[in-house]
């Protein structure tokens, strides 16, 4: 087996585990990899269904296709990509660690926090990285929205929205089996939350407290359109939640998180501070709306006057891109390429995954006993 960490000119050789649709949809890992094919090899890829994981392989230019973690670990990789359901992610993503590799995880990163306490400490005591979706926070909005709050743009926040759903796989002629979102172990709060609480938290820092309601709106769904149109769904995991988040100070957060969005033009984030308002805008309506990806409202646009204005870099010599943009999912795994090539840390990192995960928890918990829930966790 290669050690973790190879000479900087080497590619990052990869595995991926699972050959499905975050794998190959266009805003999944694969596709838009050839465009850093000369830092990232893709060398393996593993599947139950041995002739799909072929039917990848060929398509995106992969050495190996293989049936099982077993076999892509006996491969010579430095990191594996875990794309598995969620309920699975902890025992793969435990076998990968132990292997020596470095991770890079889909959300959530484990279904408990013991279970991601046990991947982070096993990372660090090899010296292993734990790269984790989602990968928001490589995106240009979010780090340009990160960076004006930090720089007091909009003076101090004293409260924010944030918009984390949409009409859910059923609504969304889903081309896999939307089933399994309606389910316990996932639901809307594991599968939509985790972006929205991802996004908010990477802008502000760390939730301290967590209020929450949840609630199953309706016993079954009707999947709409794509290969499972008229199958009904039974829902056992609520398809409704609605958060206030609470960062100290004053500083207070409502999210939704449901599969009952089936259209919205509002922005994904609105914060709005003692100087001024933040948003970051959707892109996703489907209509020319014109719209900067960021957009600030100032009391001081100029002297005396307020007025919304759209955040420009003006750097000379501009250094990258918006990977998130160019990569897609796959900017996680040129994420962890850069960090070893660099020797930095994760900004998409295990114990940011960590955190969102003991907010969704909390917010489980709040729902069931109609209290707020502290969190102890940073990043």
């Amino acid at each position: 087996m290669n050690t973790p960490n190879r000479a900087p000119a080497q590619p990052l050789r990869v595995g991926i585990l699972g050959a499905g649709m975050i794998a190959t949809v266009w805003y999944g890992y694969l596709p838009q990899l050839h465009k850093v094919r000369d830092r990232v090899a893709l060398v393996g890829i593993a599947s139950r269904r041995l002739a799909q994981a072929h039917e990848v392989a060929a398509a995106y230019g992969i050495e190996h296709a293989v049936d099982s973690l077993d076999a892509l670990l006996a491969l010579d990789i430095d990191a594996v990509v875990n794309l598995l359901p969620g309920p699975a992610h902890y025992a793969a993503s435990k076998a990968i660690l132990e292997s020596g590799r470095h991770l890079v995880t889909e959300k959530p990163i484990t279904s408990t926090l013991a279970e991601a306490d046990e991947l982070l400490d096993l990372a660090a005591r090899a010296g292993l990285h734990i790269v984790a979706a989602p990968a928001d926070m490589l995106a240009g909005e979010w780090i340009q929205a990160r960076d004006l709050v930090q720089r007091g743009a909009i003076g101090k926040v004293a409260f924010g929205r944030v918009q984390s759903s949409h009409a859910g796989a059923a609504g969304l002629a889903w081309p896999v089996d939307p089933s399994q979102f309606y389910q316990d172990g996932v639901g809307a709060l594991l599968d939509l939350g985790v972006y929205g609480i991802t996004q908010v938290t990477g802008v502000l820092g760390p939730v301290r407290r967590v209020m929450a309601m949840s609630g199953i709106t309706a016993a079954s769904r009707i999947a709409r359109g794509g290969p499972f149109d008229g199958v009904e769904i039974p829902v056992t995991a609520p398809d409704n939640n609605l958060l206030l988040l609470d960062f100290g100070e004053g500083t207070f957060v409502s999210l939704d998180a449901t599969f009952n969005v089936v259209g919205s033009r509002a922005p994904r984030l609105e914060l709005y501070g003692h100087e001024g308002t933040l948003l970051v805008n959707r892109g996703d309506t489907g209509l020319p709306t014109g719209l900067p990806p960021v957009e600030v409202y100032r009391l001081n646009a100029a002297p005396g006057l307020a007025g919304w204005i759209s955040p420009q870099d003006y750097n000379i010599f501009p250094v990258g891109s918006d990977r998130f943009a160019e990569l897609q999912r796959g900017s996680l795994i040129e994420h962890l390429a850069d960090c070893l090539q660099l020797g930095t840390e994760p900004s998409a990192s295990g114990r940011h995954a960590r955190h969102v995960l003991e907010v969704m928890l909390a917010a489980q918990q709040s729902a069931r006993d109609g209290r707020a829930v502290d969190v102890a966790s940073t990043f």
